[in-house]
């Protein structure tokens, strides 16, 4: 009899590989292409509905990651009100705190820019998430400390949502070995497509 411990072992060892060829990928992109990549995704349709006090979150890039903030601040002109991620303690959910594009940041755990304390905590409507690695399935390889899927986990019990995973296209790959705890994606963006898996 085969133990869950064995299959998750198994499925992270191959998930490590999987990254590190992705994350490699995104590494040798030129800083035109990055620049010219996150214009592409704030000028892409999403279909989003922006309702008045939705809420869109989205990150601080790091190292070699998509800047999501052209994006954001075009959802912002839609009317989408806006906020960032912010890890409290290891091994918990994120938090979300309110923000504008004209308010500074401070810098949180593993040196990512958050909100100052002072931002009031919000439940986002639209969550932009950062990945290492997808599939067209909408299966999403992360950095491996699970921050994103216990948040969505939680979120998604609470209200109904949209998340979104921001990525160039050399971070595709064929298939995501996905465990049962794995959040999946609502919708891939990348600067050549939408891959949108909503259901109708």
């Amino acid at each position: 009899m085969v133990r869950m411990s064995d299959l998750v072992a198994a499925s992270n060892a191959h998930k490590d590989q999987l990254r590190s060829r992705a994350l490699s990928r995104r590494d040798l992109l030129t800083v035109e292409q990055r620049v010219a990549a996150a214009e592409a995704i704030a000028t892409t349709p999403i279909h989003l509905e922006i309702a008045p006090g939705t809420i869109v979150a989205g990150y601080s890039p790091i190292n070699s990651e998509i800047d999501p903030f052209p994006l954001m601040r075009s959802l912002e002109k839609m009317g989408a009100e806006l906020a960032l991620p912010v890890i409290v303690k290891r091994d918990h959910p994120l938090i979300f705190r309110s923000w504008s594009p004209d308010e500074g940041l401070v810098r949180g755990s593993y040196g990512i820019f958050q909100p100052s304390s002072d931002a009031p905590d919000v439940d986002p409507d639209i969550v932009l998430v950062p990945l290492a690695a997808y599939d067209r399935a909408g299966h999403r390889i992360g950095y491996g400390r699970g921050y994103y899927d216990r948040t969505l986990h939680q979120l998604r019990a609470m209200k109904k949502m949209t998340v979104i995973g921001i990525a160039f296209a050399v971070q595709e790959i064929e298939i995501v070995p996905a465990l049962p705890h794995d959040e999946q994606l609502d919708c891939v963006l990348t600067e050549r497509e939408l891959v949108d898996l909503r259901r109708v």
